[in-house]
């Protein structure tokens, strides 16, 4: 325990609130949190902690499914198939120790070494080995990163090794490397738990996020930083995690960009500028005067024919070629035609969210002020916050209405069919929200009304403009939900729609470390 203790000064508080659906785990009591889901199997099984360990880990942390596990294949499948031997007190082994029809000088069948049973081990299992081997083979899976799952060493056996005689024999020789192995089993609450994930914010907040339900979610840590639970990016609804991967990938590569050079643009032989080829004829000329072939590049003269070129013979221009170029500067286009509308709705965002502190003021003016009669103004923030949420879903529209009406995915004449008539409605409805948050943040950046009626008035246009907008969101992740996700090849999901933006991963202080 006392190793364990030391482990949660340099790894991760479970904070537990039953009416919340997200939970923050963070360093002080990752271990309340872990032992909270042992005790449960050790009392559903009636089976000792490291083997309620081996089952969870075996099913990934998951209750639901230990319990279904448990209905389907009985206690006895269930322990089997995650290593774990039932045995008997008479029969389990312990350090040193060997059955009890065994009194003479043991042989290992690893090392061929012959030892005293006081330097041999049993596992569970009924496999015995002399201690060294035990734990070279103990080392050897900890050093690979393998320690939440050590099984036996005997040939074919599945069985996991019990953790104190682990802990045990290789700490007498390496204490630093027992330690390891302690905080792998600890992280293990993490690590292969499919509803736990670290906070993936850079720098790293030391938190992370428990979620009972479905992981299609967004949700806000502690720190601030709100992200997808399913692919651990930043929040990016309602565009689902496979084409924002691909959106993030291209942005980065700039991958159009480097496609355009390609047909548009070649290094002049000569000083290495690019130059851009902006007429059909193959005789380039650039700034240094130096002329050059644009299909291969190399140095001519400056007379040139329709056949050749001065000092230089290569085939004329084709039609393929052009209509390369054209394909080319067509994808380069459409994808900077979304980037920019993208770009443009995410800084708009970064603006407005600098308005928080200027309504602020206004509305404490307000409060102060002796000639107005009205005290709420609680409607102010909550538009802004309806601005911030909105603006941010419709910069997401961009990178998946990219590639949800491109050539990537959806193909045929049918189904070009089907997506245009869908693309007409989701553009409708994207510029009509378009429209509303942009009145929106003109409202806002212009609030400073000063009498009773102004107030009331602005607050009419703001709460039902607020009311609008959540609306049309609603509408969007409607239409992305049921009229073209089911267009993809593959099953594709976003997390839902939330006026106030990703669900707050709420803290309470139900467990205490004992």
């Amino acid at each position: 325990m006392a190793e364990e203790e030391d482990y949660l000064t340099s790894v991760s508080d479970f904070e537990c609130n039953s009416e919340e659906e997200e939970e923050v785990i963070t360093k002080e009591s990752l271990l309340a949190a872990q032992k909270e889901d042992l005790c449960k199997v050790m009392e559903l099984l009636a089976i000792k902690e490291q083997h309620a360990r081996a089952v969870l880990i075996h099913n990934r942390w998951k209750m639901v499914k230990v319990h279904d596990m448990i209905e389907k294949k009985g206690r006895e499948r269930l322990c089997l198939e995650a290593g774990v031997v039932l045995a008997t007190e008479d029969d389990a082994g312990g350090v040193g120790g060997l059955p009890t029809s065994s009194t003479a000088v043991f042989t290992c069948n690893v090392c061929f070494d012959d030892v005293s049973p006081s330097q041999s081990t049993t596992m569970d299992c009924g496999h015995t080995f002399c201690n060294d081997c035990w734990t070279q083979h103990f080392i050897a899976r900890i050093n690979d990163g393998e320690s939440r799952d050590v099984r036996c060493i005997a040939h074919k056996c599945n069985a996991v090794c019990d953790e104190t005689i682990i802990r045990n024999l290789v700490g007498e020789r390496h204490p630093e490397i027992a330690s390891c192995f302690d905080r792998f089993l600890l992280g293990s609450y993490i690590e292969d738990n499919d509803n736990v994930k670290w906070c993936p914010r850079i720098p790293n907040c030391g938190n992370a996020i428990r979620v009972e339900g479905d992981t299609y979610c967004e949700v806000e840590c502690s720190c601030g930083f709100e992200f997808c639970f399913n692919c651990s990016r930043e929040a990016h609804s309602p565009c689902p995690c496979l084409l924002w991967d691909l959106w993030v990938k291209k942005w980065h590569d700039e991958s159009e960009t480097a496609n355009w050079i390609v047909a548009n643009a070649k290094p002049c032989p000569k000083c290495r500028s690019i130059v851009e080829k902006n007429g059909g004829c193959n005789a380039v000329k650039c700034r240094c005067g130096q002329y050059f072939c644009w299909l291969c590049g190399g140095a001519t003269g400056n007379a040139h024919t329709f056949t050749r070129i001065e000092g230089h013979s290569c085939n004329s221009f084709t039609d393929e070629e052009m209509e390369k170029i054209k394909v080319a500067g067509h994808k380069s286009r459409r994808y900077m035609h979304y980037f920019k509308r993208y770009k443009e709705h995410v800084d708009s965002s970064k603006l407005e969210s600098e308005l928080r502190k200027t309504l602020m003021e206004t509305v404490a003016k307000l409060e102060d002020e002796n000639s107005i009669t009205v005290r709420d103004f609680s409607w102010v923030m909550t538009g802004l916050q309806r601005l911030l949420r909105s603006r941010r879903v419709l910069s997401y529209t961009y990178p998946f209405a990219f590639y949800m009406f491109g050539d990537e995915f959806v193909n045929g004449e049918s189904a070009n069919c089907c997506k245009e008539n869908k693309q007409s409605l989701f553009e409708h409805q994207q510029q009509q929200l378009e429209r509303y948050v942009d009145k929106l943040s003109m409202y806002l950046e212009n609030f400073h009304p000063v009498t009773d009626g102004q107030i009331l008035q602005t607050r009419f246009k703001l709460t039902n403009l607020s009311n609008t907008i959540d609306t049309s969101c609603e509408r969007i992740y409607q239409c992305i939900e049921e009229e073209l996700l089911p267009l993809l090849p593959t099953p594709e999901f976003i997390a839902p729609y939330i006026s106030d933006g990703p669900e707050k991963a709420m803290k309470s202080s139900t467990f205490s470390i004992e």
